[in-house]
């Protein structure tokens, strides 16, 4: 009896609430330490880019307008979906970068508790950044925080691959934000199984997009898009973050740079309230007092 030659799963992208494969037709090949292929993954091109922000675009009003109560529960939705693909996670960590099983299991431990301490975060942000403004004068005056609107999100972090997606992920749901998130390129496999995870959620299609391909062909289109909003990004090059500064400079998209992430565990920088922030804008409001 010949041996078996087993299926190697090609990841699909995760666009509008679907995994379809990359417009383009290519794909990269994941190796594995000792060469042996992986996996493959599809390489997204600047049309499924802007597939990603159409369904963005599209799924943003509903998200905004959903309560924070319930995007709080949501995320913890994805909370509870990540720990029941936890296994599939340890092992996507350790088959690429052949990393010890403890460390790939912290990784994934904290990536879940990430998620549980921002589906906090959605209905208590607005105490936080949201105030009573003192003024001279019969008025009243409150400023309140707003989502910016479709973010994308670019994490280039070879040691924590699922931990930097999720660090950036979680806060801009938690903000209402809608996202296109591109990831690693070291390993993308960890930012394919969190697609699956989105896809078998509560998340509304649309909501998160997630691409996997070259840094090197995606960020410009990013930074030329106009249905972008913002860019948070971590760990790029300069060459990369230069781009993206250009390309605010030509349409006004705001654009925050984390250039020396670490392995995303400081939880003061990650977990608290400034992790919000470049997913915000903040509106004042003037209201004739009655006295």
């Amino acid at each position: 009896m010949n041996e078996r030659l087993p299926v190697t799963k090609t990841y699909k992208l995760f666009i509008g609430g679907k995994l379809p494969r990359s417009e383009s037709g290519r794909s990269t090949v994941t190796k594995a330490p000792d060469g042996q292929v992986f996996a493959h993954t599809c390489r997204a091109s600047r049309k499924d880019l802007r597939d990603a922000v159409e369904a963005a675009r599209k799924a943003l009003p509903g998200w905004r307008s959903a309560t924070p109560y319930l995007r709080g529960q949501i995320l913890y939705r994805m909370a509870e979906m990540l720990e029941g693909k936890r296994a599939e996670f340890i092992e996507s960590l350790r088959a690429v970068d052949g990393r010890a099983e403890p460390d790939a299991a912290a990784e994934v431990n904290t990536s879940i508790d990430r998620l549980v301490c921002f589906a906090g975060w959605a209905d208590k942000h607005q105490q936080v950044f949201g105030c009573a403004n003192p003024v001279a004068g019969p008025y009243h005056n409150f400023t309140i925080a707003e989502p910016v609107g479709v973010s994308a999100i670019v994490v280039s972090s070879p040691s924590r691959p699922l931990l930097g997606l999720v660090s950036l992920v979680a806060p801009a749901l938690a903000s209402a934000s809608a996202v296109v998130a591109v990831s690693d390129e070291t390993n993308p496999i960890p930012a394919c199984v969190l697609g699956e995870v989105v896809a078998t959620s509560d998340v509304p299609g649309g909501v998160v997009n997630i691409l996997t391909g070259t840094h090197d062909e995606l960020v410009p289109h990013i930074a030329s898009h106009a249905g972008i909003d913002a860019v948070l990004s971590a760990g790029l090059s300069p060459a990369h973050r230069a781009t993206l500064l250009e390309g605010a400079g030509a349409n006004l998209k705001r654009v925050h740079a984390i250039e020396n992430p670490g392995d995303f565990a400081d939880e003061l920088r990650f977990e608290g309230p400034s992790a919000l922030e470049p997913f915000l804008e903040f509106k004042t409001l003037w209201h004739p007092s009655a006295t």
